[in-house]
């Protein structure tokens, strides 16, 4: 590739990746802040938290990718146009495929990044978000030992914490214990923590006493103690059964699924609709930005047709998104529509591809800028001061 493939494609990945973490960054955000009570009421840290929620990235990069694509694409042939670089190189002999190889290069790496997204990374993303769900929200470890709360755990058992500290750490503990109704027990301990392990769930307390009321004795057996484990395990995870839908599964998995699969049995669609959702993602990219280029490319000599071609270029990009989106959510109960979908999206490529090689202007109609020319004078005059 020469100097002019890589000053474009420098450019294109610089604009795209910016965006990219940008636009990821913010609605992130917006979707993090949902499990805000991971921290505020279940006592999870701050890692737990980014943990959980930057599992949501590898989704979210499905649609904004493409996105970010496109305003990059649209950044680099505005700014092109605006230095007067594509009337040079058009000039100069160059045809429009020559300015759009770079172009294509850029795509085919988005492409290609989305296709292992789609396969691997945004299903395992899922998964992962499912099993710490199952792990914190039906334990009831995490969720009955709210603070401030005396908590009944079963009859006869009652356990109160005072706060839980930043790591997640229980502080001021008290148990009480009557399920024995020859002897009753009471434990106070300063701090405590849950410990998990092959053998089950575990209370370790710390620094603590304990007071064993007997049956038929007067005082109490006081025993301090600076560590304490309370067997909980009957109280831990409800189930480890993991029923994954169809989002959460893997391309192979819904290439091949299990015959005797009981979810894939009763939400055939919804699979079918998925795997044809993960095969056409990495053509978004491409008939995106042929369709882009095939209005922004050409050479522009005013400022009006440059603006006009920017706008029928996102017009056309997101009515074909929104189109595709709905076909595909409808697959889901009309099979037929997969198809369709498929078709949109190649015959927009092709369709971007004739537009390149004939040399589409996309120069807006002279009626246009006339209208467009007398509203911005009018505009004009009545924003100048008098």
């Amino acid at each position: 590739m020469g100097s002019i493939d890589n000053y474009i494609i420098r450019s294109t990945l610089a604009a795209f990746v910016l965006v990219l973490i940008t636009l990821t960054g913010v609605i992130w955000m917006t979707q993090a802040l949902r499990g805000i009570d991971l921290m505020t009421n279940q006592g999870q840290t701050i890692l737990v938290f980014l943990s959980v929620t930057g599992l949501l990235i590898p989704l979210l990069m499905l649609v904004i990718a493409p996105i970010a694509l496109l305003i990059a694409v649209i950044y680099v042939l505005n700014k092109l146009a605006a230095d007067s670089e594509i009337i040079v190189m058009s000039s100069a002999g160059m045809p429009p495929w020559r300015i759009f190889r770079p172009f294509v290069v850029v795509t085919a790496i988005v492409a290609s990044l989305l296709a292992i997204d789609a396969a691997y990374l945004a299903p395992d993303g899922m998964r992962r978000i499912k099993f710490w769900n199952i792990q914190i929200t039906t334990d009831v470890l995490a969720n009955i030992l709210q603070r401030g709360r005396f908590m009944e755990m079963e009859p006869g058992l009652t356990l109160r914490i005072r706060d839980r500290n930043p790591e997640g750490d229980f502080v001021g503990i008290f148990i009480d214990d009557r399920r024995d109704p020859k002897e009753r027990l009471s434990v106070i301990a300063d701090r405590g923590s849950i410990l998990k392990n092959e053998s089950g769930s575990f209370l370790i307390l710390d620094r603590g006493n304990l007071q064993r009321f007997e049956q038929g004795r007067r005082d109490p057996v006081i025993v301090e103690f600076d560590r304490y484990a309370l067997d909980m395990t009957k109280y831990a995870s409800r189930s480890n059964n993991l029923a994954l839908s169809e989002r959460e599964r893997y391309l192979w998995e819904l290439l091949w699924p299990e015959p005797d699969d009981k979810h894939y049995q009763s939400h055939y669609g919804a699979f079918r609709a998925e795997l044809h959702s993960r095969l056409v993602a990495p053509l978004y990219p491409f008939a995106m930005i042929v369709l882009t280029f095939a209005f922004l490319g050409a050479p522009r000599t005013t400022r009006q047709g440059r603006m006009y071609s920017i706008l029928m270029a996102v017009m056309v990009t997101f009515t074909l998104r929104i189109a595709s989106f709905g076909l595909t959510v409808g697959a889901a109960k009309m099979p037929w529509l997969t198809p369709l979908n498929y078709a949109l999206l190649i015959g927009s490529i092709i369709a971007g591809i004739m537009m390149i090689v004939r040399g589409y202007s996309g120069e807006p109609p002279p009626r246009l800028v006339e209208t467009i020319n007398e509203l911005s004078a009018r505009l004009t005059r009545r924003l100048a001061p008098s």
